[in-house]
């Protein structure tokens, strides 16, 4: 393998005459697999393995879909595999490791295959292999977690490998014994990309992400039951930031981890979420129980990670016509790629399907989606809520939804009316609602019935009724990267009946895209303004700010408050919407960390009057929004 100067191109010419491949013969099929059998031998507490590096032929898009010749990982006399072979043991086993390298000119460089717990003050040193050399390792796995091993046949970090050896990547778990070996899913993240996503490089030609080795939909499927104890490990060995969103429940975080290292939490610790952020070289283990049966999706909200692409990663271009969504095609299939995963749930034995059909006390609203401006390829969509009387008019200097405020335990009906010239769908996003009305269209549902797109002219009554309080979002689910930045999202908010919303101490800040490329690289909406409009506080009374990251590219957004240049301090409330437990509500300095899809709720008390700012700041640092906090 060739060693290049420039990350910019992905060197395709390597992976048509790829090292280890003699001249003449076709390379041999990469087998994709979902971490499921172990590899090695395990006896008398070690476990043996045989590890080679070859060439092979990668078929992400199923057995009869476009392949791509990768470097990967297998055991000797085995297939390779994508993700890499599983290490599983027991804590306290000692792993033996031979790596061969059977690439005639290229050095191989393997990162992770060492000691559990790293000792204090030790930074563990990768294994250098020359081309056609092998290795032995030997180390010991004694603390149960989430790991995992990677490689590079080109000598980079792991945030900068995500091209021709960017699949060089498998999980180590370590289980508490092997009686404690319980039945989980483990799922890692891979990505093969022409260059890493940047400021300067806001739109990849080439980006494929997988989830065990396949991209959407041709991901492993899961079935569960109602009432299932469901348990993931999520490894990101990809150079990028995932916000995993499971659409419909809420999922705990037992445990963290960066790959040398796993914190398991208390239980007093574990966040309940909807989205979780997993970071390049992070891990997380998840627990949840389907409530209801049905379609849902696991996805990361990263929209170039789930959006449609062509085949292997390579950009579509885009329609000029207007027409950018599928008018008779499937949005679940057709429009999403990359890593998304469908989970089939089942009712229980005897149970009969029970839909939130009753009219009783159902409040019910109408979801105006309408044009208010733009061009064909940049329009402006504007959302407007009616309840009674004649419809709202458009404000057209808002480039985002009003608050929808809903009330805890009182059914609810929105029908979504779509008066844009192109298809579109709505997702009540952390809402613990019936599949039908998830708002996947093509997927949402059970069965035969399955969530319709809403097409131009027509509607679609989404029926639930939300069984908490907390800060949620409503945004389209499909064609994201056009119609999301057009206008369609909001803040969708549920207070307790004997708690009414009050605008006044009660503040929503959406963060949202603006339509045009050029304003979102260097800016964000806050509330669907730019610049923001200024909000009044009151000194010694408790306001609520909830904050929400709905951008389409920014998974990394830092907000702050500040009184000149010094940080305020505000109360952790929420997460996802999910209150958190009182030894939780901390009071810290008003920063936090919020991604794609994720919401927090902060308690700010002004203690005396003056001018604030709620700061909004992009992964460098730097500043992309403001918001004027008037103080009486």
């Amino acid at each position: 393998m060739r060693r290049h100067a420039s990350v910019a191109v992905l060197a395709l010419a390597f992976l048509t005459s790829a090292a280890g491949v003699r001249p003449g013969t076709a390379p041999e099929r990469i087998q994709t697999h979902d971490n499921e059998q172990a590899a090695g031998t395990l006896t008398g507490g070690i476990l043996r393995l045989q590890l080679d590096t070859r060439v092979g032929t990668w078929y992400p898009h199923g057995d009869d879909g476009p392949s791509v010749e990768m470097v990967a990982f297998g055991e000797i006399g085995r297939p390779l595999q994508i993700p890499s072979p599983l290490i599983r043991v027991p804590a306290g086993t000692e792993v033996i490791v031979s790596i061969r390298n059977s690439l005639p000119d290229s050095t191989l460089t393997v990162h992770g295959l060492v000691s559990r717990p790293v000792p204090a003050g030790v930074t563990p040193v990768p294994v250098t292999i020359a081309p056609g050399a092998r290795r032995e390792l030997r180390f010991r796995l004694d603390v149960p977690g989430a790991y995992y091993y990677w490689g590079t046949t080109m000598g980079r970090q792991l945030p900068f490998r995500a091209r021709e050896d960017g699949q060089l990547s498998g999980a180590i778990i370590v289980d508490a014994s092997r009686r404690a070996a319980r039945q989980d899913r483990v799922i890692v993240f891979g990505e093969l990309a022409d260059t890493a996503a940047g400021a300067n490089t806001p739109v990849q030609q080439r980006l494929l992400l997988v989830m065990n080795g396949r991209s959407w939909p041709h991901t492993s499927r899961l079935t569960q039951r109602v009432g299932d104890t469901v348990h993931w490990r999520l490894i990101n060995a990809s150079p990028e930031v995932h916000p995993m969103h499971l659409h419909g429940f809420y999922f705990r975080v037992d445990s963290r981890g960066d790959g040398m290292g796993d914190t398991a939490y208390a239980p007093a610790a574990r966040d309940m979420v909807v989205t979780e952020r997993v970071g390049s070289g992070a891990t997380a283990s998840i627990t949840w129980v389907p409530e209801r049966p049905g379609n849902w999706l696991f996805h990361c909200h990263f929209t170039a990670h789930f959006a449609a692409r062509g085949p292997l990663g390579i950009a579509r271009p885009r329609p000029t016509d207007g027409a950018h969504a599928q008018h008779g095609g499937n949005h679940a299939l057709e429009g999403m790629n990359g890593l998304v995963m469908g989970v089939q749930v089942e009712p229980r034995a005897g149970d009969s399907d029970r839909e939130d059909a009753s009219d009783a006390g159902r409040r019910r609203l109408r979801l105006l989606a309408r044009p208010a401006g733009g061009t064909v390829d940049a329009p402006f969509y504007a959302f407007t809520v009616q309840e009674r009387g004649a419809e709202p008019p458009i404000d057209t200097s808002v480039r985002s939804g009003p608050p929808i405020v809903l009330v805890r335990n009182q059914p609810v009906s929105i029908t979504v009316v779509n008066r844009t010239p192109e298809p579109t769908a709505v997702h009540w996003h952390g809402i613990e609602l019936d599949s039908y009305f998830d708002g996947v269209a093509g997927f949402s549902g059970r069965g035969r019935r399955l969530s319709p797109v809403i097409a131009p002219g027509d509607s679609f009554e989404a029926r639930f009724t939300p069984p908490r309080s907390g800060t949620f979002i409503y945004h389209t689910h499909v064609d994201e990267p056009r119609q999301q930045p057009a206008g369609l999202s909001g803040a969708l908010l549920v207070v307790d009946a004997d708690r009414p919303y009050d605008p006044s101490t009660d503040i929503p800040v959406l963060i949202s895209t603006p339509r045009s490329p050029e304003t979102a690289r260097r800016a964000v909406l806050l509330n669907g303004r730019l610049p923001a409009a200024p909000v009044e506080l009151r000194t010694g009374v408790p306001h609520r700010f909830r904050l929400i990251n709905i951008t389409i590219s920014r998974p990394n957004i830092r907000v702050e408050v500040r009184r000149d240049t010094s940080l305020v301090e505000w109360r952790a409330l929420a997460k996802d919407g999910a209150d958190l437990p009182d030894e939780r509500r901390l009071l810290g300095r008003a920063r936090a960390l919020i991604s794609i899809g994720e919401t927090y709720d902060f308690e700010l008390m002004p203690r005396a009057p003056g001018d604030l700012r709620l700061e909004v700041r992009s992964a460098a640092g730097v500043l992309i929004a403001t918001m004027p906090l008037v103080v009486k």
